[in-house]
């Protein structure tokens, strides 16, 4: 249902509409806690959630998202669409969160960052400290956010970026010493007070809403919160009410509900604009679905040689003769993970060889000058692409000491057929890493594609990637190839086929099940169709 027209300067039932709506998207993903290693009840497959279900699965440890994000690239690799920004203004103690959090429950979209303006507050100096603890400093002045950092973290998370917000300490008037990570978004909420009091920042605002509520039921709420929340007093909160809040509001945000798309009367009590509110947005992200063909996208590339970023592993007889092991349908499990194991850490071996090495000089016991090479970068971070790709981690482990492991989760929407990112855990500073990217088998590409995505969007350069995978398709090659020029591609093995099902022919059967040992599904499709689609 798509909402209705907006005609400026006209009351419709629940809000008033003053302009018209803009448009932009992309998806989003919150930074979760870190995973633990499950008990070793019987394994089963795992595989994407329907809509129906909640869309979030909460253990004691870490937080899974069961409705996952669908590509927000086109098949170049690079973002189609931008994020759909709403901003959300209004008075303090207005509503302005409250109304947030109603309108992202009533989309019920998992991928919606909620920004607030009260994480922007400049770093104070010493004289406004003392001032600030006086309730004698002016926090509802524009002057006091800081619109250049609220306007870079805007437009980086519109263009699908990772970003790090400030987190503010009311107590101490101070940020905190932890900034929070925020990263993709289908839909940004922006509240604050001064959330249409700069230029630059209106222009990232796709829609705009102005939250009204009663300057009495404002004044409460303000007592009732800065008393138990941020401890202050009620002098001093009265004080600083009628010194500031009121004046600023008077002054600096009234004057800016010309600006709205829509003001809601009465704020969280207004159901019916939410339910405009949500009506329009729905139709924003419905017109603004991202929809290519990866077999189209394949067969493009059928009859091109292979890629000069591919490095194929020597096929020497004793890696020929590993390959035979472990795709003999009648290898036992025990043999599969022996031969699965020797054959990552040859290849690892070979990939590391692709990092950048400088000449230096070492003195040997023997009191002799040695001239050798050693590693130029920073550091070397592993992620591997769950499920399958976190077998190869005691590999990489092994010759890499104190090396990052990261994980991200894709599977498939068995709806649509698209990759989904599920989960994510990357371990920080991992732009300046040369990254290790692990999947044990690439059909189509598309899981690599969308995880080498997310390393792009936390500021991996793309030349600091590297794909490792036991066996590809030539489809998957040319797919990644395409969208990514600059990452480095390694395996120990290419296959020319996929069939209609895009399984990996004759490939190596569901690599994660003959690892783990659990069922396969009557098809015996390869790990990534069923888990995470290439």
């Amino acid at each position: 249902m798509s909402s209705p027209p907006a005609h400026p300067g006209i009351r419709i039932p629940g809000c008033w509409a003053l302009g018209a709506e803009g448009s932009s998207n992309a998806e989003a993903l919150d930074r979760l806690l870190p995973p633990v290693g499950t008990g070793r009840s019987p394994r089963k497959r795992t595989t994407s959630q329907c809509k129906s279900e909640p869309p979030l699965l909460r253990t004691s440890k870490r937080t899974i998202y069961t409705a996952g994000r669908p590509p927000w690239y086109n098949e170049h690799g690079a973002q189609s669409k931008e994020a759909f920004a709403i901003g959300l203004g209004g008075g303090s103690a207005s509503g302005k969160t409250t109304v947030a959090r109603m309108i992202i429950e009533a989309l019920d979209v998992p991928w919606v960052v909620l920004l607030s303006m009260d994480s922007f507050y400049k770093v104070l100096t010493r004289q406004q400290q003392e001032q600030a603890a006086r309730n004698n400093y002016n926090f509802d002045h524009p002057d006091a956010f800081d619109f250049d950092l609220i306007v870079s973290t805007l437009q980086k998370l519109k263009q699908g970026k990772s970003v790090q917000v400030p987190v503010y300490d009311f107590t101490t008037h101070s940020r905190k010493k932890d900034w929070k990570t925020l990263y993709g978004a289908n839909v940004i909420i922006f509240e604050g007070i001064m959330a249409f009091a700069d230029k630059a920042l209106l222009e990232l605002l796709d829609m705009k809403i102005f939250v009204d509520t009663d300057s009495d039921i404002r004044l409460v709420r303000r007592l009732r919160r800065d008393i138990s929340e941020r401890g202050r007093d009620i002098v001093g909160v009265i004080k600083q009410y009628n010194k500031f809040v009121k004046p600023a509001f008077d002054q600096y945000i009234q004057p800016t509900m010309r600006l709205a798309d829509i003001v809601v009367p009465r704020g969280s009590g207004n159901a019916v604009a939410i339910d405009l509110i949500v009506q329009h947005v729905h139709s924003q992200l419905e017109e603004r679905k991202l929809r290519w063909d990866m077999a189209a996208l394949a067969s493009a590339h059928q009859c091109h040689p292979l890629p000069q970023t591919l490095s194929v592993l020597k096929s020497t007889p004793q890696v020929r003769g590993m390959h035979t092991i472990i795709r003999d349908k009648e290898t036992s499990r025990d043999e599969f993970i022996f031969y699965s194991k020797r054959l990552m850490r040859l290849l690892i071996e070979h990939a590391l060889s692709f990092l950048p090495f400088q000449d230096c000089v070492v003195q040997t016991p023997q009191g002799q000058d040695y001239a050798g090479k050693c590693y130029a970068g920073k550091q070397i971070t592993g992620v591997s692409i769950l499920r399958a790709g976190e077998t190869m981690e005691p590999a990489l482990r092994a010759v890499c000491k104190d090396v990052r492991i990261g994980t991200i989760l894709i599977q498939t929407n068995q709806l649509t057929g698209e990759p989904e990112l599920h989960y994510l855990r990357l371990p920080k500073d991992i732009s300046d890493d040369h990254v290790i990217l692990m999947d044990c088998t690439v059909s189509t590409g598309a899981a690599a594609m969308m995880a080498v995505r997310v390393l792009l969007d936390h500021d991996v350069p793309e030349d600091k990637i590297f794909l490792l995978s036991l066996l590809m398709a030539e489809m998957g090659v040319h797919s990644v190839a395409y969208a990514f020029p600059r990452v480095r591609i390694i395996t120990t093995a290419v296959d020319k086929r996929v069939n209609d099902l895009f399984r990996i022919i004759p490939g190596i059967g569901n690599f994660g099940d003959r690892y783990f040992g659990t069922d396969a599904v009557p098809d015996g499709s390869d790990e990534e169709e069923a888990a995470s689609v290439g």
